[in-house]
């Protein structure tokens, strides 16, 4: 269910995206926040790092899919997702309160996602000299989240 291999639908990726913060609290249920927070030499990102990494990165091609949809932008500034966590405090903030943040952003998100017109998904800007769309950022979003989920499960496995 969790693997991004072939074209998924719109429908499919939302329910992707829906279960990512379900997954992440799966796989940290009864985990010591000690644990959650230790970094290792192997290791150097601890989970709540991982878990600040991916909601840095959500918010970022979040508010870039917004954009998208507004259809008053032929091209946008490209802004790294791994830039956008150096302007949080997330990687500061205790676990729980990272994912319960996420979780709530996720759902609003979504919310907003699943009122989109059809044309809305579509619509093309330019970043960074490549044609956009909404549907190619949800595909990059489920992409990244679910790697990341499948290093956090490594990590508290």
């Amino acid at each position: 269910m969790w693997a991004m291999t072939g074209e998924r639908s719109n429908q499919d990726r939302l329910d992707l995206l829906r279960g990512v913060p379900l997954r992440i609290a799966a796989a940290t249920n009864g985990v010591a926040d000690a644990t959650l927070h230790q970094r290792t030499a192997e290791e150097p990102w601890s989970v709540n790092d991982i878990l600040a990494h991916i909601r840095a990165a959500a918010d970022n091609r979040m508010r870039f899919m917004r954009r998208m949809a507004t259809g008053e932008h032929a091209e946008l500034a490209y802004v790294s997702p791994r830039s956008e966590l150096q302007r949080t405090d997330y990687v500061d903030r205790p676990f729980a309160e990272n994912l319960a943040a996420f979780t709530a952003d996720r759902a609003t998100f979504l919310a907003w996602l699943e009122t989109l017109p059809a044309q809305a998904w579509n619509r093309e800007v330019s970043i960074r000299d490549r044609p956009e769309r909404i549907a190619t950022y949800t595909r990059y979003l489920c992409e990244h989240e679910l790697a990341h989920c499948e290093q956090i499960e490594a990590l508290v496995g």
